[in-house]
């Protein structure tokens, strides 16, 4: 066996144990990934943390690690953009029930639903009382739900909206037509003196949010493309489109931004490759003249 193709055994082998090491790293571990905003709308400093796709993984014994790596973070609020457990049968929610108990214990939490409790709330002859017993208990423990509804932070200058779009925007290989009075009729109009937090699992149809008048989308959904192919960018979202223009990260359209996070958790393959699992720290603070 010639030194050249020992040396590219060699050069595969490490190339294998680093992708499978990634892969257990990227899976087992999460970030958090750090974004300020400024508006002149804000009345004084609000800090939140988004938790996005979960999809009932546990970072520690009862999610501990993520609950102490919130506390850290000092949030005002805790955001989350959806998908926190997974639409199967016999799901075990309680993992997921106990972190969320433990935060609203002290911190404001608002919950805006993903296309996986949607699915368990419009499949209940499938699922059962999955996710009627779910938001029972997370309406015990405090936590807000945010179901094509808002709150309205006055204190802060602040309006948060959480928005539910049925199972037909999230189907595979297409895309369909969003208007601003679709979405209008959901959730209503947006209050023009507040700095508007728009909570929408699908970040898809992000020029559509901003074109309602969303000064902030938060989204999750795409897992960051699952594989991140260096500079390309994530490879695949659930739409099945190859290198999907929102995959994570920041994105502006017009005045409006979208933060989207490459999520928590997985679900159906548990791979992530080159793709972290992240939490979002996000800091609004008032713009100064």
């Amino acid at each position: 066996m010639s030194k050249l193709l020992i040396i590219a055994l060699l050069i595969l082998g490490m190339l294998i144990v680093w992708g499978i090491c990634d892969i257990v790293y990227d899976v087992k571990t999460y970030r958090v990934t750090s974004y300020e905003l400024l508006s002149a709308k804000i009345k004084k400093e609000f800090r939140f943390v988004v938790l996005s796709d979960l999809h009932n993984k546990a970072f520690g014994k009862n999610n501990d690690r993520l609950t102490a790596g919130i506390r850290r973070l000092r949030p005002d609020a805790v955001l989350i953009a959806g998908d926190m457990i997974t639409a199967t049968e016999n799901e075990d929610i309680s993992g997921t029930v106990r972190l969320l108990t433990a935060l609203a214990k002290e911190y404001p939490v608002y919950y805006s639903i993903g296309n996986h409790e949607e699915k368990l709330n419009r499949k209940r002859e499938r699922y059962g009382s999955i996710y009627e017993d779910y938001m029972a208990a997370l309406t015990k423990a405090g936590v807000t739900p945010l179901i094509n509804e808002k709150i309205t932070l006055s204190d802060y200058g602040i309006s948060i909206c959480g928005l539910q779009i049925e199972s037909k925007y999230f189907k595979r290989f297409g895309l369909l037509p969003m208007s601003r009075e679709d979405l209008r009729r959901l959730v209503g109009v947006p209050e023009q003196d507040k700095y508007q937090i728009l909570i929408a699992h699908n970040p898809d149809y992000f020029p559509q949010y901003a074109d309602w008048g969303a000064d902030l989308v938060l989204s999750g959904h795409n897992h960051g493309g699952i594989i991140r192919v260096p500079f390309l960018g994530g490879l695949v979202s659930p739409r099945c489109v190859l290198f999907p223009k929102y995959d994570g990260g920041r994105f502006k359209e017009g005045q409006a931004t979208l933060l989207l996070s490459r999520g928590l958790g997985t679900h159906t393959l548990p791979v992530r490759v080159l793709n972290h699992a992240e939490l979002l720290s996000v800091t609004c603070r008032p713009k100064k003249s």
